[in-house]
C-alpha cells in the first residue's frame, strides 16, 4: 500500500496543476508584450523616421536604445529577485513597461521617443528573466519542460505575429498605437499579477548588490550589443567605431570574469558553468538564440526584398513556422519531462537543420510551397529544442541558484541573438553587392525594399539570401553537436552519482523565499 502512494506522489507532483496554470498564463501576458514589442516595432521604423523628418540614422536608435537599455538591465535581474522578492520586482518591472509603453504613443519628437523607449526597455528587460524565476520555482524538476514550453509560446510566435500585426497597425491605424496596444494588455497582466503571484516573497536584505560587477557587466553588454547593432546597421566589422566598441565591451566583461570567479555573491555566478548539465545546456541556449534571431532577421527581409511581399503579407508568409513550433511544444515538454532533455533536442536540432536548408537554395521565384513546407519542419524544430534545452540548464540547480541561472541564460540568448543578426546582416550586405553591385549591399537593399524588382535582379538579391542562409545553417550544426551532450533522464543524486544534488518540489518549497509558490487563488 505504501508503496503504491510513494509511486502516485511523483504523478501527482507532475501534474500541471490549476494554480501553476494560472501563475504561467499571467506571466505568459508580460512576457508576449516583450518580445513581441522587439519585433513590431521594426516594421515601423520608416514610418517613424518619416513623422518625425529624420534620418534613418537617427530613428535607428529608437531599437537600438531599447536594446542597450534591456541589456544593462538584464545583470540585475537575478540579484533583484533575491533582493526584493519575484513578486515585487515583477510588478515594479511590468509597472515601468507600461508607462514607458504610455509615453512613447505619446512622444512628440524623435529625441523624446528614443528616451521613452529606453525607459521602455530598463522594464521589459527584467520581464523574461523574473518570469522564467517564477516559473522554474514554482514548476520543480519534475514539470519544468512543460511549463517552460508554455513560456516558450511567446518566444517563437512572437517574431512571427510582430511583423503582421506591426504593418496592420501602421496601414490602418497609426504608429503610435504600437505602443498603446502594451498598455491595456499590461493593464491586465498587473491585475492578474495582484490576484495570482505569491504575496509571501519579500527577498531578504542580506543579499547586496555587486556595485563593482555591475560597473563591469552592464557597461561591457551595452558595449558588446551596440557594436554588433551598428555592424548589422552597415557599418560592417571593418568599422573603426564597431571594432572600438566590441573591443571596450569584450575587455569590460573579461574583467567581469576575473572578478566574478574571485568573489562570493558576484552578480552573476560564473561558478554555476563547474556543473556540466548547466554549461552544456547554456550552449544549447546561445546557439539557440543565435539561430531564431538570426533567421528572424533575414526571413522578413527575403519575403519583402527578394519577392516584393507587403510587410503584413511577410509575416503571413512566415506562420508555417509559429505553426509548426506550437505543434512541437506541446509534445516536446512532455517528452523532456519524462525522458530527459537529450530526447528530443537533438531531434529538434536535427529538424531545424533541414528546414533551414532548404533555403539555402533560395532565389527570387522559389515554390512558395515548399518554403512554406520548411518553415514548418524549422518550426517543429524550434518547438522541440528550445524550452527543453533551456529547462535542462535548471534540473541538476539547487532551487536558490534558479534567479540567476536564469539571468545567465537570458544574458546568453540576447548575445547569441545580437551576434547572429550581426553577421547575417554583413554577410548578407555583401552577398547582395557581389551579385547586384553598387559597392555596397546595404544601399542595394534599401532602394529595393517594398518593391518589386525584376526577374534577373530578383533571382540574384535571392541567391545572395541563400548564401547567408548558410551561416543559420552552419550554426544550427554546432548547436547539434552540443545537444548531444545534454543530460538524459533525470536521476536521484544518490543513483547519478553527481556532486550536485536534483531538487524536488519539496527542495524548492523549503530553499525558495516563498515556501508555497503556487498554492493561490
Amino acid at each position: 500500500m505504501s508503496d503504491q502512494s510513494n509511486a502516485a506522489a511523483p504523478a501527482a507532483d507532475a501534474r500541471l496543476d490549476p494554480a501553476l496554470i494560472r501563475l504561467s498564463a499571467t506571466v505568459m501576458l508580460g512576457a508576449i508584450m516583450v518580445i513581441l514589442d522587439t519585433t513590431i516595432v521594426s516594421i515601423a521604423i520608416h514610418a517613424l523616421g518619416n513623422e518625425f523628418h529624420t534620418s534613418l540614422s537617427t530613428i535607428s536608435w529608437v531599437t537600438t536604445g531599447y536594446l542597450l537599455a534591456l541589456a544593462v538591465v538584464i545583470p540585475m535581474a537575478g540579484w533583484a529577485v533575491e533582493r526584493f522578492g519575484a513578486t515585487r520586482m515583477w510588478t515594479i518591472s511590468l509597472t515601468l513597461f507600461v508607462v514607458g509603453s504610455a509615453l512613447c504613443g505619446m512622444a512628440w519628437s524623435a529625441e523624446a521617443l528614443i528616451a521613452f523607449r529606453i525607459l521602455q526597455g530598463l522594464g521589459g528587460g527584467m520581464i523574461m528573466p523574473i518570469c522564467m524565476t517564477l516559473l522554474a520555482q514554482a514548476a520543480g524538476p519534475q514539470r519544468i519542460g512543460r511549463v517552460m514550453s508554455i513560456i516558450g509560446v511567446p518566444m517563437l510566435i512572437a517574431p512571427v505575429l510582430g511583423p503582421v500585426v506591426g504593418g496592420l497597425i501602421v496601414d490602418h491605424l497609426s504608429w503610435r498605437w504600437i505602443f498603446y496596444v502594451n498598455v491595456p494588455i499590461g493593464v491586465i497582466a498587473l491585475i492578474a499579477a495582484w490576484r495570482v503571484l505569491p504575496r509571501t516573497d519579500r527577498g531578504s536584505a542580506s543579499h547586496r548588490l555587486d556595485v563593482p560587477g555591475l560597473a563591469l557587466i552592464s557597461p561591457g553588454l551595452a558595449a558588446l550589443v551596440y557594436g554588433l547593432s551598428e555592424a548589422g546597421n552597415g557599418g560592417g566589422f571593418g568599422s573603426l567605431k564597431v571594432q572600438i566598441s566590441v573591443a571596450i565591451g569584450l575587455v569590460l566583461l573579461a574583467g567581469f570574469v576575473v572578478h566574478a570567479l574571485r568573489r562570493d555573491g558576484a552578480l552573476l555566478d560564473l561558478r554555476l558553468f563547474r556543473n556540466r548539465g548547466f554549461s552544456v545546456a547554456s550552449v544549447a541556449t546561445f546557439i539557440i538564440g543565435a539561430m531564431l534571431f538570426g533567421a528572424m532577421f533575414l526571413l522578413p527581409l527575403y519575403y519583402q526584398i527578394a519577392r516584393g511581399q507587403s510587410a503584413s503579407d511577410a509575416g503571413l508568409l512566415m506562420a508555417p513556422q509559429g505553426l509548426g513550433a506550437m505543434i512541437a511544444m506541446a509534445i516536446a515538454g512532455r517528452v523532456s519531462d519524462r525522458r530527459g532533455p537529450r530526447a528530443v533536442v537533438p531531434l529538434g536540432m536535427l529538424l531545424s537543420l533541414l528546414g533551414t536548408l532548404v533555403f539555402t537554395q533560395v532565389d527570387g521565384h522559389t515554390n512558395e510551397a515548399l518554403l512554406a513546407l520548411a518553415l514548418f519542419v524549422r518550426g517543429l524544430g524550434f518547438g522541440a529544442a528550445m524550452m527543453p534545452a533551456m529547462s535542462a540548464a535548471y534540473a541538476t540547480l539547487a532551487p536558490a541558484a534558479v534567479p540567476r541561472a536564469t539571468t545567465t541564460l537570458n544574458i546568453l540568448q540576447r548575445v547569441g541573438g545580437s551576434l547572429a543578426t550581426a553577421l547575417v546582416a554583413v554577410e548578407l550586405q555583401h552577398a547582395v553587392a557581389h551579385r547586384v553591385g553598387g559597392g555596397s549591399g546595404a544601399g542595394a537593399l534599401a532602394e529595393s525594399a517594398g518593391a518589386k524588382l525584376s526577374g534577373p535582379i530578383a533571382d540574384k538579391v535571392g541567391e545572395a539570401f541563400g548564401v547567408t542562409f548558410w551561416w543559420v545553417v552552419a550554426l544550427t550544426a554546432v548547436g547539434l553537436v552540443a545537444s548531444v551532450f545534454l543530460p538524459g533522464r533525470s536521476r536521484p543524486a544518490s543513483a547519478a552519482g553527481s556532486d550536485t544534488p536534483a531538487t524536488t518540489p519539496a527542495d524548492v518549497q523549503a530553499a525558495s523565499p516563498h515556501p508555497e509558490p503556487v498554492t493561490v487563488d
